[in-house]
């Protein structure tokens, strides 16, 4: 039972990785949504479909590489949060945060896409991103422990002592 779990933990943790990663570029696009409709509005030339395709394509990944890049710092607490069975959204959120935090400035030299130069749209990716991760991996974290607890016994009877008087019901 527990080396099933385990396994199945090596799935679901860099599956519930991905998909924070997709969360945070869905937030940073929602939060410059403007800006990308400016991109559009700009080009108004004869092949602005494959043109906004191309474009809309290459800003996502480029989003998306500099998001993962970011985010490596919740790796170690998604491995704090299995190894103490840490369940909490309020953890995963918060580490979220100061991942993507931690991400930027350690980033912040290398000249990153300047869609995540603004803090606080970085924080709320963050928490965007821990919040996802704790949907799909942190609320079952600790392959150890298990997720739902057993159904409690019900307590024995009381046994009454010789010439005591029986109990009332």
């Amino acid at each position: 039972m527990a080396l099933g779990r385990l396994l199945l933990r090596f799935l679901i943790v860099p599956f519930g990785f991905c998909l924070a990663t997709m969360a945070a570029v869905l937030f940073v696009i929602a939060a410059h949504w403007s800006r990308f409709m400016a991109i559009v509005a700009a080009n108004r030339g004869g092949d602005e479909d494959v043109a906004l395709f191309v474009a809309g394509s290459f800003i996502v990944l480029i989003a998306a590489i500099s998001a993962a890049k970011m985010l490596w710092p919740f790796i170690l607490a998604a491995a704090l949060a299995e190894a103490f069975a840490f369940r909490s959204w309020v953890f995963h959120v918060c580490s979220g945060a100061v991942a993507a935090l931690i991400g930027l400035n350690t980033l912040s030299d290398s000249g990153a896409y300047d869609l995540y130069n603004a803090p606080v749209i970085v924080v709320g990716a963050g928490f965007a991103a821990g919040f996802v991760y704790w949907l799909i991996a942190g609320w079952s974290a600790g392959f150890w422990k298990p997720v739902f607890a057993p159904p409690r016994q019900p307590l024995p009877q009381a046994q009454s002592l010789p010439g005591a008087p029986p109990p009332a019901p």
